[in-house]
């Protein structure tokens, strides 16, 4: 499952090839087998802002978590059961993911940021029996507990009426007879983000992390090298953070750093990096942009970064070159979605990396543009991402919904459901949502190249477009725009960011409304909900177009 040691990107895709145990399981490969031979070595640190800093080793979490999965066992779950998680980055979210997988019951990670509702929705549907999280979570699961009667067991791990987390790790053995899982038998269910519809349940198998060691080693650069340490901001609840960084890492020995559930903050992310001497990061393209509001950040903070990897909305040829000159590295954006993750990717140390693009595949997957027909489409064509069937990193299906899964397949494609377009050398560039296409004056408008252009301008911070119904062009394209710092809303403004856009892309492209917003709705992926934004433009009187 690992990259073959080549220098360049055509050797790694020619000579890679899938080499996934039959008796593959996710827990056993990223705690015991380390546990066996370096159980010294460390696995896992916590960020904490008083400087008390925390660690854990390969042994500790291999014990803990078989403990863990004996408590689990004892409380009635079973293989196949599904078991939330309502927990922030921290090491018992480790333990108990770790314990699941042993058990060879299904972990389902939920955000701390989920209302009771969409809690109620994830958790009804699954099925879960048991969920773990923290006396936060507990207070939010009590006040829709009666909803849910399959949900047997609560466990918290910081007090509440609950089962305690300590207590049922303490009470039983370190020792724990794992599972016997092939790469196909379930071990996890991600919920899509729901930015278009009802979120659905997609359910992967172990071969899921098998899957994403390539993408790991790609976009990471040779990933594990000496000092190599990661940390992410993203919620180890959603894809990108869980199966971006925390459980590859730990299969391939490396330390992952955890920091406490916070809203982004720019100062305390170059203190985590900073302090933890982390090597890798990924940093969404959302955070990334609210890193610039620190100047000249390799003068105020002592970062020792090697690679910084990027995913989940368009990084854009902005970012990417603001990046490269505020740390002295190229980010090397790559691609996925919860069905299919990290098939793309840039990765400048093997020669892959081109401004504005995602990358090419990733060793090991098959990525094509195809049409309406399920067929390729030629360079430069635009149409759907889609990934060749079979492949290790693709979901088993959606939970009990047999019929959306078929749908995701055409002519043995996985389709996206994302616009881009593939180049001659074969770098594929990301257009936006087939649902976020903008009908404006007969021209098909892909919000992704705008918004990029959009935070070019050193006013805007952040940048969303969406088109707003128009009786003469169908669409307008309408800019809702979040300012940087000490900037302060005005026509002016609106207009010099118009004109921003006007001249760098192109007449027809350009926002003719701007509205000036403090926040823009985002998923807890930090993805923005285009669809809420559509609601709202719509909602609005006639428009003032210029």
């Amino acid at each position: 499952m690992k990259l073959p040691a080549r220098d360049r990107y055509d050797g790694l895709y020619r000579d890679f090839s899938w080499e996934i145990p039959e008796d593959f399981n996710i827990g056993r490969a990223v705690s015991d087998e380390w546990a066996a031979h370096a159980p010294e070595r460390i696995c896992l640190e916590h960020f904490s802002p008083d400087g008390r800093h925390l660690s854990m080793t390969y042994g500790a979490l291999a014990a803990r978590s078989s403990s863990f999965a004996n408590a689990l066992t004892s409380l009635g779950i079973r293989r196949g059961d599904r078991v939330a998680l309502l927990l922030p980055q921290c090491f018992e979210t480790a333990i108990a993911h770790v314990a699941i997988y042993k058990i060879g019951a299904i972990a389902l990670p939920l955000a701390l940021l989920f209302g009771v509702e969409a809690l109620e929705y994830r958790l009804r549907t699954s099925g879960a029996a048991a969920i773990v999280t923290n006396s936060f979570g507990l207070e939010r699961v009590n006040k829709i507990r009666e909803n849910l009667p399959e949900l047997s067991t609560v466990i918290s791990i910081d007090g509440g009426e609950a089962f305690a987390f300590g207590a049922l790790v303490e009470a039983h053995p370190p020792l724990f007879d794992v599972a016997t899982t092939s790469p196909e038998d379930p071990a996890l269910m991600i919920f899509t983000s729901g930015t278009t519809g009802p979120p659905k349940g997609a359910l992967h198998g172990h071969r899921v992390l098998a899957g994403h060691i390539p993408g790991m080693q790609f976009a990471h650069e040779g990933f594990a090298q000496p000092g190599d340490k990661v940390w992410t901001p993203s919620d180890w609840a959603w894809a990108g953070g869980l199966l971006n960084a925390l459980l590859p890492s730990l299969l391939l020995g490396v330390p992952v750093v955890s920091s406490p559930a916070q809203k982004f903050d720019a100062d305390m992310a170059y203190r985590i990096m900073a302090e933890m001497k982390v090597r890798n990061a990924f940093i969404p393209p959302t955070a990334l942009r609210l890193l610039k509001s620190i100047s000249d950040p390799r003068a105020k903070y002592d970062l020792n970064l090697r690679t910084i990897g990027s995913a989940g909305e368009s990084l854009g040829r902005e970012t990417y070159e603001w990046a490269r000159q505020a740390f002295g590295i190229t980010v090397n954006e790559f691609y996925g979605q919860t069905e299919c993750n990290f098939v793309l990717s840039s990765s400048a140390g093997y020669g892959v990396t081109k401004a504005g693009a995602i990358g090419c595949a990733v060793p090991g997957h098959r990525v094509a543009i195809v049409g309406e027909s399920g067929d390729e489409v030629s360079p430069g064509e635009t149409g759907q991402i889609a990934i060749k069937a079979p492949d290790p990193v693709m979901f088993l299906g959606y939970w009990n919904d047999g019929e959306a899964t078929r749908k995701k397949f055409i002519k043995g494609w996985l389709l996206t459901g994302d616009l881009g377009h593939q180049d001659e050398e074969g770098y594929v560039t990301f257009e936006g949502r087939d649902d976020d296409v903008i009908t404006s004056s007969g021209y098909r408008i892909g919000p992704a190249e705008i918004e990029d252009c959009l935070c070019g301008h050193p006013a805007v911070q952040l940048a969303a477009v969406v088109g707003k119904p128009d009786a003469v062009r169908t669409e307008i394209v309408k800019a809702y725009i979040v300012l940087s710092p000490g900037c302060t809303p005005s026509d002016a403004l609106g207009a010099e960011i118009r004109d921003w856009v006007k001249m760098r892309l192109s007449m027809h492209e350009y926002p003719r409304e701007v509205e000036f917003v403090d926040a823009l709705p985002l998923t807890t992926t930090g993805k923005v909900i285009r669809r809420l934004l559509r609601e709202k433009a719509a909602g609005e009187g006639p428009n003032r177009a210029v």
